[in-house]
Parts: structure tokens; sequence; C-alpha cells
């Protein structure tokens, strides 16, 4: 600066002092261009951490579930109390599911179904496991996939379980704020946004819960949404459950 002429010190900034300078022919261009490098570098280093802080303080968007794949799940219905363990083919690419209920030990005068429910033609087939009499159901529900919806409610994210285990998720609503309490809850994984629970509620009362675990991508047999032949002469009935 003691290079400067007298009348350019009385600038408060040294930008400007330079190039009252260059003006004044004082100092090179080059000179000139250098402190605004230094300058320039100066003000993108004090940036990058406010620049870093705006990007995480973004709200989490919902990610994208896969659309097929196997494993298995515990739905439970709260009216009744009644646990069921079944193995689930989801294909949301075609809008089908299918749930054969696993037998856990012996269960008195319980029967035992495959469900094969097919949305884009509106029709549930229930399949009695060992004599293989079919029921053939309309769907009157509309299909509603194993997501999170783009209009989703952020609700929370944690991990399950305890120290040193790594399965976090995030916890997602169809809740409004200030507007519409949660219907549904959906919690899903943060690396492969795999579903872990989902909970449906009505009238502030929970309905039913599903858990799902043992996943695995893609439907290693596509044949299992194919009903059986006995489904040909099938009932209009739902069939019940006890002997």
């Amino acid at each position: 600066l003691e290079k400067l002429p007298s009348h350019c010190l009385r600038y408060s900034s040294p930008l400007l002092a330079f190039v009252c300078a260059h003006i004044c022919k004082s100092i090179s261009y080059n000179t000139i261009m250098h402190v605004f490098m230094h300058i320039a570098v100066l003000l993108l280093s004090s940036a990058a951490p406010s620049l870093g802080r705006s990007r995480a303080d973004e709200p989490p968007q919902p990610c994208q579930a896969p659309l097929q794949w196997e494993g298995r799940s515990v739905r439970y219905e709260h009216s009744t109390g009644r646990n069921t363990r079944a193995i689930v083919s989801y294909d949301g690419q075609n809008q089908r599911i299918r749930v054969l209920e696993e037998k856990k030990g012996h269960i008195p005068c319980k029967r035992f179904f495959e469900y094969i429910y097919i949305y884009q033609s509106a029709v549930l087939f229930q399949i009695e496991q060992v004599t293989k009499q079919c029921s053939k159901i309309a769907l009157t529900e509309a299909w509603d996939p194993y997501d999170i919806p783009d209009n989703s409610t952020y609700e929370d994210q944690y991990f399950i379980g305890g120290p040193g285990d790594t399965i976090q998720v995030q916890e997602w609503s169809d809740r409004k704020p200030a507007r519409k309490n949660e219907a549904w809850v959906g919690v899903y994984t943060v690396k492969d946004c795999y579903p872990v629970q989902e909970t449906y509620t009505k009238n502030y009362s929970v309905t039913t819960s599903t858990r799902f675990f043992d996943l695995q991508l893609g439907i290693s047999d596509p044949a299992v949404f194919t009903p059986p032949s006995t489904c040909q002469s099938a009932r209009a009935e739902r069939m019940s459950q006890d002997c």
C-alpha cells in the first residue's frame, strides 16, 4: 500500500484503492489482476461453509422404493388381535402382490391361504393351501404401492437397534401440518429404500401394521402370480379362515 498515491489511500476497500492506483498508472495491470484473484479466492473460501450448510439444511426427499422384491412379512390386525406371517412377492411394475401365509406350528381349526392380488384386473384370488379350493373376489380398493408418495411428510430418521447397529431408516407419513393427522406411516431404509413397516390408522386408532424383513430384489418365479387351475371354477365369496 505504500506504493499507492496518497489520494487513493482514502478508500477503505483495498480493491478500490488498487483500482484507483491503476487508473493513475501507479501500479501495473498484472498487479491489479493478482489482487483480484487473491480477493476472489478469499470470497470463495468464506462462502464455502455457508454453501455446505444450505445443502445440509435442505429437507429430505422421499426415496424411490424398489418395484419388485420378495421377502417375508408380519401383518397385525388390531381389530382382531391376530398376527399373520407370510411370504410376499411384490410386483409394483405390474401392480400385483402374492401373499402365502406361513404355517408356524399347529393351530387347531385354522386354514391357511394363498392370496394373489391382480390390481390391473381388479381381482383377488384366495386359494386354500391344502385343498386348492379357490375364491375369485372383486377388488374394490385402489392399488396402493409399497413406496413413499412424493407429497409425504418427513417425520424422523434413526437407527434400528442399539450401538453398533447400522440399519438407518426414515419415517414418513401422509400428515399435513395444521390440516390433517396421519392415516399412514411408512418406515423405509435410507440405503436402498426397502420397506420396513407400514401402519394405517382410522379415527385415531391403528387398524393394521405390517413389518417386512428378509427382502431380496426381483421375482425369482413370476409363475407365483398365476392362479391354479381350480380357480377356473372359483366361488364368488371369500372363504373363512376358521374350520
